[in-house]
């Protein structure tokens, strides 16, 4: 239905007529409808064709259409129209190049021998999308989780290993896979040389202290610092945040991003959150995970913390050894993760609770016993220090010397100590 233009002066929110687009507009609103029309009009024109002077396209970036009844900031208007449609072409470049790769993954999932329509789609389903996934998983999770049969699955693994020519290596290409290994800045120059310049992937690092030592205000800062380019300590990515005790704050997250100058509104969108309720839940987060990664862009996750819904759960000694398999299992899904995506990095917290018969010394210790102890690649505690001062102290970490340093929790983040 076309709106007839009056010739009185338009009031905000009005719709009216515009003879350019042959569409009806509402003030205010104006210049994205406008630009996006002629934008799509522009590029089915083609380069041969020369735009007539004075024309909407010719002077797009530095005039207003001609209504002469707008009383608002008309270039601003225009310039943040043209700087949305910008951001929503860079985003639709960057989901084409993800689809692209995941549909690279599939082909080369459907090209394994025995692989059909039927049996490919129970793979995507599960979130066995990649060769990797298949090959780094155990049959019987493949089993449980797609309903494919056990020589089925078998004969999958196999040819999946083959062409991924998973096998012995000389410990020189494990160097020249090892240089390529990327590291997200803590923010603390002190505290990334302890890590060996930050928090790197292909790994699964473990803070663990008491409480206020800066266990959750670490993973709010490497959220907004994964999202840094790269020369500047970040990795280009999103993060993924699963929190199990319900101290994730979206407001800490926009102190942390306006002290690096980024587009607050853009850091909280590439932060994927899940709550877990239980430890079920928490399971059942990470393995939906899997499905995200490569479809978000995802290169850190984040769990905070790792073990206090199982040790609400699983009370006495007679559900310790249940408690210990099913934690077991759930560090293995975090590490699986790290063995298929080697640009991604997995960071957790965990508790401390205190060794009743150590009288010298420092009585606590992480929870979760061995099987945490074990199943991390790096452990880091953390203990107060002076007013907001904290220090790290690398525990074990297979690659790194044993040492200290000194970091702040300020109002801008993890900064120096």
């Amino acid at each position: 239905m076309e709106i007839e233009n009056n010739e009185s002066e338009f009031e905000m929110g009005q719709e009216y007529f515009c003879p350019e687009c042959n569409r009806n507009h509402t003030k205010g609103k104006i210049y994205k409808d406008h630009l996006k029309f002629f934008l799509k009009n522009d590029s089915d024109k083609g380069d041969g064709e020369k735009k007539e002077e004075g024309s909407e396209g010719e002077n797009i970036q530095l005039e207003v259409p001609d209504i002469d009844d707008l009383d608002y900031d008309e270039e601003a208007e225009l310039l943040e129209a043209f700087n949305e449609i910008e951001e929503e072409n860079i985003d639709l470049e960057d989901g084409i190049l993800q689809i692209k790769e995941k549909d690279e993954c599939i082909q080369a999932v459907k090209s394994l021998p025995g692989v059909g329509d039927a049996t490919l789609s129970k793979l995507i389903k599960a979130g066995f999308d990649s060769l990797e996934a298949i090959a780094y998983t155990p049959p019987k999770i493949i089993i449980n989780e797609s309903g494919i049969g056990e020589k089925t699955t078998a004969k999958l693994i196999k040819a999946s290993m083959e062409k991924l020519k998973i096998g012995f290596k000389s410990a020189e290409d494990i160097w020249e896979k090892r240089k390529n290994i990327a590291r997200i800045t803590t923010g603390s120059t002190e505290l990334d040389e302890l890590l060996g310049g930050g928090a790197e992937t292909g790994s699964l690092i473990e803070f663990f202290g008491e409480f206020r030592t800066g266990k959750t205000q670490i993973m709010h800062q490497l959220c907004v610092n994964v999202q840094l380019p790269r020369e500047l300590g970040g990795l280009d990515g999103n993060a993924l945040y699963i929190d199990t005790e319900g101290t994730f704050r979206p407001e800490r997250i926009i102190q942390m991003a306006e002290a690096l100058d980024l587009d607050t509104k853009k850091v909280l969108k590439n932060i994927i959150f899940g709550r877990a309720y239980n430890s079920d839940h928490q399971v059942i987060l990470i393995k939906e995970a899997a499905n995200l990664i490569k479809e978000k862009n995802i290169k850190l996750i984040i769990v905070d913390s790792l073990i206090g819904h199982f040790r609400s759960e699983y009370i006495g000694r007679g559900t310790l050894a249940n408690r210990q398999q099913l934690i077991n299992q759930h560090l293995h899904d975090l590490l699986r993760l790290c063995d298929i995506h080697t640009d991604l990095a997995v960071l957790v917290t965990n508790q401390v609770q205190a060794k009743p018969d150590v009288f010298y010394g420092n009585p606590l210790q992480a929870a979760g016993g061995n099987v945490v102890a074990h199943g991390s690649t790096i452990r880091v505690y953390l203990r107060k220090g002076k007013g907001v001062q904290r220090v790290a102290k690398i525990i074990d970490a297979p690659n790194l010397p044993e040492g200290e340093a000194i970091f702040s929790i300020t109002e801008d983040g993890i900064r120096e100590g």
